[in-house]
Parts: structure tokens; C-alpha cells; sequence
């Protein structure tokens, strides 16, 4: 069945066909959204107090956001000068810190010397010499010898976005130093420092925000990691899986990486380490009711603490 237009009509009434997809191809809109719109029409554009009062409302949403704004943006010229106040001082106390720090490690460098000093001589040539070793290898004891450095360095600024440089990370990450300090260790390394902080068996390489930390002491690029070990080491490390890996990062990054050889290598001793040891619990005194002992007979130990867990 299909309509016909009636005289005085707007519009044609929907014809209504047998396929819903032609009706539906024919006919998208739906007939209330049409006869919203044509009322609409009819009707024109708001007037009177309903559209001056629209229009009011925007104006004074605007100048409000206007002055919020105008706002902001005088606080923040204003408080600029004690932020960069309090950075400056923050700056500067950080490197009266370090400096203080500097100035210790080298007394107790010195304090160390002069403990094993008083120590050798005190002890018998073969006493004195076993200590030695031993403080060579757990990293107590300053070293010396030939060996190699690896020298990572991050990328410059700009990189050629045409050549493809800057792909990968352009900065030399906390994980690269402790592939290439391991690597070292297993191509035969007796001693290893990066930026001249000794490795030890509890030292740890590691990064807090954009700083990479070698025991908890900040280092900064470039990065040197010494090593001292036997002559086939700089062979058995171009060879390690790290080395192939900041060669290959190197040349798609710019980051810098190289290894050389180095005759008669000094490595500093590590600082004193912060040992921990475990003492075995005080057992309570095995008298009157601490002894655990029920009225049945049976006997119960007692934990260290008093109870039980």
C-alpha cells in the first residue's frame, strides 16, 4: 500500500513497501526526527528574552574563563621567582653534599692505608700477604694491573631522522652497564669499577629516575667500566653477547661505545661495607612456668618471642 500527498501537506506521508531494506534505503530518517525538525522550521529561531538570555550566559561563561585564566597566568609569573629561588638552593646544597662526601671518601681512603699499614706490620710477611689477596679479591683493596675500559657515552642531542639514528634509546641505560660489568666478570675480570667506584659481591647498579646509581652513589656520563684480568679478556668481551648488542645499539642510536686495552690499570678499593649478622635467639630461662611445661606432661617449646606464630 503506498500513500498519497494530501493537500496542504508539508511533506509526503512515508510510504511503507513490503522490503525492509528498500523502505529502509528510501527512508533512513525516522519519522518523529522529521517531524521535530519541520516543527522547528516552523517555529525559526529562538526570540525574545530566551535567546538574549542564551547568548547572556555565553558572554558571561567566556569572561569568567577569560579571568580564570588571566589569573593563573600572573600566579605563576609571580611564584617563578622563588621556584627558581628554591631550586637554586636545593642545586646548591646537593653540591655542597657531594663535595662533603668527596672529602670523606678520601679521608677514610686515607684512614684504610694507613690501618693496613699498622696492620702489616703487625703481622707475619705470609699473614700480611693472604690479606692482601683476599682484600684484592672482595674488592677492599686497591689493585693494579693491565686490562681493558669500556667507554659508553650517551648520543647527541640531534640525530638524523633521515639516516634512521634515533630509533632505539639515544641515552646509555643503568641495564647496559650491568650487561657489559657482567660480561666482563665472565670473560675473567679479577676487578671491575665504573667511573671509579669498585665493584663488589654486594654492589648493585641500578636507576633512580634519569641517574643511574653504583651502590648508591650517583655516576654520570661518560661511562668508563674498568676492568683488570688477563690478556684475553678484550678478545673473550668483543666477543660477549653485551658487546655485540651496544655495537649494534651504537650504530642505529649514535650512542658512543668503545673498548681498549690499557697497561698498568689502577682500580681504588671499594668503601667498607655495612655487614649484618644474624646472633642466634637467647632461650628463655628453663624455670618456674617458662618452661613450658603442661599439666599433662607434655612440653611445649617456647618461641623467642614468648609466643607462638
Amino acid at each position: 500500500m503506498t500513500g498519497t500527498p494530501r493537500e496542504g501537506q508539508g511533506r509526503a506521508d512515508r510510504v511503507y513497501a513490503p522490503d525492509f531494506l528498500t523502505e529502509l534505503f528510501r527512508n533512513p530518517l525516522d519519522p518523529g526526527y522529521l517531524d521535530a525538525a519541520a516543527h522547528r522550521r516552523e517555529s525559526g529561531p529562538p526570540s525574545g528574552w530566551r535567546g538574549w538570555s542564551a547568548r547572556s550566559v555565553s558572554l558571561v561563561v567566556l569572561v569568567l574563563l577569560g579571568f580564570l585564566f588571566a589569573v593563573a597566568y600572573k600566579q605563576t609569573l609571580a611564584d617563578e621567582p622563588g621556584r627558581s629561588q628554591a631550586r637554586s638552593g636545593l642545586v646548591a646544597q646537593i653540591k655542597e653534599r657531594q663535595a662533603e662526601a668527596d672529602r670523606l671518601a678520601v679521608r677514610a681512603d686515607q684512614l684504610r692505608e694507613e690501618v693496613a699499614r699498622q696492620r702489616e706490620l703487625a703481622l707475619s710477611g705470609s699473614q700480611a700477604a693472604r690479606l692482601r689477596d683476599l682484600e684484592a679479591g672482595t674488592g677492599m683493596g686497591r689493585v693494579r694491573g693491565d686490562g681493558v675500559v669500556v667507554r659508553l657515552a650517551d648520543a647527541p642531542g640531534k640525530q638524523d631522522a633521515v639516516t634512521g639514528a634515533g630509533a632505539g634509546p639515544p641515552r646509555v641505560l643503568y641495564s647496559d652497564l650491568q650487561a657489559v660489568a657482567n660480561d666482563l666478570w665472565s670473560a675473567g675480570a679479577e676487578a671491575i669499577a665504573i667511573n671509579g667506584q669498585r665493584l663488589t659481591a654486594t654492589s648493585t647498579i641500578r636507576s633512580a629516575g634519569e641517574a643511574i646509581l653504583v651502590d648508591f652513589r650517583p655516576v654520570t656520563g661518560p661511562y668508563e667500566v674498568s676492568a683488570i684480568g688477563p690478556g684475553s679478556m678484550k678478545r673473550r668481551f668483543d666477543e660477549s653477547r653485551s658487546a655485540l648488542l651496544m655495537r649494534e645499539v651504537a650504530e642505529k642510536t649514535g650512542l658512543s661505545f668503545g673498548v681498549r686495552k690499557v697497561d698498568d690499570l689502577t682500580l681504588p678499593a671499594a668503601p667498607e661495607p655495612q655487614l649484618r649478622y644474624a646472633e642466634p635467639s637467647v632461650s628463655p630461662t628453663p624455670s618456674g612456668s617458662a618452661t613450658g611445661v603442661q599439666p599433662s606432661g607434655s612440653r611445649t617449646p617456647l618461641s623467642p618471642s614468648g609466643g607462638g606464630r
